[in-house]
């Protein structure tokens, strides 16, 4: 059966870059199935990567490669590595992307094994030149111990902390997805002695809904998301667009 390999990036649909990578891959590895999840990424947002990858990766068939490239400092300091679980391998620079891949069996590689590498590398496109060859050779069955070294750790993320007084709560926008909701670092469950009013960027919210509906179209709601987040949103529209709101824009709750 062909191996699946998934491609999660901040590249955008416009260059060639995405079919590029395809190409090296398919080169290398024929058979290989090759699914995009998103290059839609916000260009250099680690945080968002990382969401992406934790909210997905386990919806996919055991054995599949997850290829996953945001990367600010390509050539630079940071790790090439591949992250092997149990379950399923992660490619991609060690910045914190991976921070969120909470598999059993987790054993990570630094790539130094030039063997497996377009050559030469470029100093700015290791996703061409490192992680598709990577990728495509894992799909054809190498081992993973062939591709460099092991090491004992990779660069973790932390989401912004949520921080309490007496009686309220501060949190923050983390993503903004394609609809212009809002997912903030609040988790619900922090709410659950109730609270009295929601404020974002001067609007107020008072209660927490369990779908788009409950809201009038046009109008501001905010309910759990499906990665267990506090989101803000529009009933048909967007929240960033009618709240002129971006990542990072301040949430306060009374509770």
């Amino acid at each position: 059966m062909a191996k699946i390999i998934t491609l999660t990036t901040d590249f955008g649909e416009k260059d060639y870059s995405v079919g590029v990578v395809k190409g090296v891959i398919l080169s290398i590895s024929p058979e290989a199935k090759i699914i995009d999840i998103t290059h839609q990424l916000q260009p250099f947002n680690l945080i968002s990567a990382a969401l992406t990858l934790k909210n997905v990766h386990n919806y996919y068939p055991a054995g599949t490669i997850h290829l996953a490239v945001v990367d600010p400092g390509v050539g630079g300091k940071r790790k090439p590595v591949l992250v092997h679980t149990e379950k399923y391998v992660f490619v991609g620079p060690d910045n914190g992307i991976f921070s969120w891949i909470n598999e059993p069996g987790k054993k990570v590689i630094h790539l130094t094994n030039s063997k497996f590498f377009l050559n030469p590398v470029s100093s700015t496109f290791h996703a061409r030149d490192i992680f598709a060859p990577v990728a495509a050779y894992l799909s054809l069955g190498v081992r993973i111990d062939e591709f460099g070294r092991p090491v004992s750790k990779i660069v973790k993320l932390r989401l912004p902390p949520v921080q309490f007084t007496k009686d309220k709560l501060f949190g923050e926008v983390i993503n903004v997805d394609n609809f212009g909701n809002l997912i903030t670092n609040i988790q619900p469950e922090k709410l659950k002695n109730g609270f009295k009013r929601i404020k974002i960027k001067g609007r107020k919210i008072l209660n927490i809904s369990q779908t788009f509906s409950n809201a009038p179209e046009g109008k501001i709601l905010a309910y759990r998301g499906s990665a267990g987040f506090l989101e803000i949103g529009v009933n048909q529209g967007s929240a960033a667009k009618k709240l002129k709101a971006k990542i990072g824009e301040k949430v306060e709750i009374e509770i």
